[in-house]
């Protein structure tokens, strides 16, 4: 606020990124024992985006609630693809590989909003429904629900094989 009282109010030319990428990102502490899982991401998460991934204009940490403890992070990326990349390589493709293993009382989401239109997100043991969820029908992230690319329904081709694939995760189905 300005000190004649009126408000200084700003809006932002985002031409120079059409293919803007906003994801916003969650870790839930569902058991006791996940807070030492959650509290074990901030540093790793910390050393990864201080390396500046190419593509990733901006990394802001976001605490959701304190109880449960929610805590995640909003991020702003030049394009999908540069997400993607990023997401498809160490060392984010181990922690979502290890994740997957055993999500270590928590529960983790993201939802991703394109400024050329289309949204999608992603809930693994989030026990409440939140976000997209909380308003649009849940189904099961299997065939053409499993990869975000996919789920956009995205021009192009994954850029990288996914971390882990929907036969790894379900065996035998």
């Amino acid at each position: 606020m300005k000190p004649n009282g009126k408000v200084d109010r700003r809006t932002v030319d985002l031409s120079a990124y059409p293919d803007l990428v906003v994801i916003y990102l969650g870790m839930r502490v569902n058991r006791l024992y996940g807070l030492k899982t959650l509290i074990g991401f901030g540093p790793r998460i910390t050393n990864a985006v201080s390396e500046k991934p190419d593509g990733l204009l901006l990394h802001e940490p976001v605490i959701y609630s304190i109880f449960p403890m929610h805590a995640g992070m909003r991020q702003y990326w030049r394009d999908f693809d540069s997400l993607e990349r990023w997401s498809r390589s160490e060392p984010h493709m181990l922690w979502w590989k290890e994740f997957l293993r055993s999500s270590g009382g928590t529960g983790f989401w993201h939802e991703t909003y394109f400024m050329r239109g289309g949204m999608e997100g992603i809930y693994d043991d989030i026990p409440k429904a939140i976000g997209f969820g909380a308003f649009a029908p849940l189904q099961q992230a299997r065939g053409p629900m499993f990869s975000a690319r996919t789920r956009l329904k995205a021009q192009g081709t994954e850029t990288r094989s996914t971390p882990v694939t929907e036969s790894d995760l379900y065996p035998g189905s």
